[in-house]
């Protein structure tokens, strides 16, 4: 064992949360060690997470659109590609990333521990290095940012190849020609219209009545109508009873007596936080069933110098969230004072084809809670960019106050859905929070942006 290292600041975890902590107490004048256990920084949205499964989606639409392109058919050339190589070329944005991130850590003398962290005590952590080496580690804080990994439920045989979960599903070589994705959730969903994108048999198996419940009913309809249109068959409230990996296929049996088999299976239903092995008890912590720790205000949780971020304090888990909870934790410990926290409306991006964005309250809660209110749509079809593009499946979708005019809900289904809905957000965010604030604001033309004094008037148009 080497001699203790000491520290102002450990960060466990190199994730987004990890690495906003990290970056903002090296900058505040404190010296930090960040711990990662795997080879390179960037977490499970780096390799396993937003990173590959982003890229490899760009990459599938890119062939996919060259297919159907008739002025590209007349060039020629191979127009398929297995699913290895589709992971090939989402490989290189990991690796750009990677570089990034480390340049980050480095110009910041932020030293990078390489190993898996577990408590000694409050205040004392023994690094295990992989090799028999261990280091034992003090810090005057810590942030935990561990991240989470798929959830695996017993009785499952997840070292199956044919049995794959939301991290293993991108070692796949071939493509497969059917797939069974088990739980239609974000993750589900997005891995349904990447391999419906690949010519892939799929069957999204739901175990609600609907997709995606927490959004808009209107833009899951939507999403729903387009997938079936793409092929997919989608089963909703299904619950498996068996599973069963043959050599050659995957059986599923559901408690409704159906019996499914496909090439594959992806089992992509929840997360669980990677707090296990850690031997929280010793610093005087503990977990809930899916490995997520309790925090206050500041992210500071039970014990009062110790912080948790991300994946394992549960909601939002998005990337983009994370990233602020790291830095709100570390601004916390240089100024206990601090108020900053998340902001209230955070932007929900779903990157299925087409592609899903949300801010702020859905027709069905303001229904619920009884707030008069009122629709604009602006139809992509009728957009001069959007048909320009070739690009008119789609909707912005704006629900407002009919009294003050105050925006309470952006919600877009279609092209570059998680890039407008800033619009939105950056609106409602602001003093001139009123849908005639669209209506009257000149946009460029043609543009996607221009969808928002469409919307506006065609609100506007339905007062009385």
């Amino acid at each position: 064992m080497s001699p203790e290292r000491r520290y102002d600041a450990l960060v466990i975890g190199s994730g987004p949360g990890g690495e906003g902590a990290a970056m903002t107490l090296a900058k505040g004048g404190h010296r930090v060690a960040v711990v990662e256990r795997y080879t390179a920084v960037g977490g499970g949205c780096t390799h396993w997470g937003t990173i590959p499964t982003k890229a490899l989606r760009a990459a599938v639409q890119r062939l996919s659109a060259y297919r159907d392109d008739p002025l590209l058919e007349r060039m020629g050339g191979e127009r398929r590609a297995s699913f290895g190589e589709m992971m090939g070329l989402a490989s290189k944005v990991i690796a750009q990333q990677v570089a990034l991130h480390t340049g980050f850590y480095e110009r910041n003398d932020v030293d990078i521990i390489e190993g898996h962290a577990r408590f000694l005590d409050p205040h004392r952590m023994l690094v295990e290095h992989g090799n028999g080496r261990t280091t034992t580690v003090h810090a005057d804080r810590i942030v935990l940012a561990p991240g989470s990994r798929p959830y695996r439920p017993p009785g499952i045989d997840f070292g199956h190849p044919r049995v794959r979960d939301a991290d293993s599903i991108l070692e796949l070589e071939e493509t497969p020609r059917t797939l069974l994705i088990y739980g239609a959730g974000v993750i589900g969903c997005e891995y349904t219209c990447i391999f419906r994108k690949m010519g892939v048999k799929v069957d999204l198996v739901n175990t609600r009545d609907r997709l995606l419940a927490f959004l808009d009913d209107e833009i899951v309809d939507a999403l729903a109508y387009h997938l079936r249109d793409q092929g997919v068959l989608i089963r909703h409230n299904e619950t498996i009873k068996k599973v069963e990996a043959l050599d050659d296929r995957v059986q599923v049996e559901m408690e409704s007596g159906k019996r499914l088999r496909a090439d594959v299976m992806l089992y992509a239903l929840g997360r669980t936080g990677n707090t296990d092995n850690m031997d929280l008890e010793k610093a005087g912590l503990e977990a809930d069933s899916r490995g997520q720790i309790r925090v206050g205000d500041g992210y500071r949780t039970a014990v009062p110098h110790i912080y948790a971020v991300g994946d394992v304090v549960g909601w939002p888990s998005l990337a983009s969230a994370a990233y602020d909870q790291g830095r709100f934790a570390a601004g916390h410990i240089i100024d206990p004072e601090t108020t900053d926290r998340l902001v209230p409306n955070i932007p929900t991006g779903i990157y299925t084809t087409p592609e899903i964005s949300s801010i702020g309250r859905t027709e069905r809660e303001l229904t619920e809670a009884k707030i008069p209110y009122e629709v604009g749509h602006s139809f992509f079809r009728h957009l001069a960019r959007a048909q320009i593009l070739g690009q008119e499946v789609g909707v912005l979708k704006l629900l407002f106050h009919r009294e003050t005019l105050e925006i309470l809900g952006v919600h877009c289904f279609g092209y570059a859905a998680s890039e407008i809905i800033h619009i939105g957000q950056a609106a409602m965010a602001g003093s001139n929070n009123r849908i005639s604030f669209f209506a009257n604001t000149t946009f460029n033309y043609p543009t996607m942006a221009e969808a928002y004094r469409v919307a506006a008037l065609n609100g506007l148009n339905r007062l009385d």
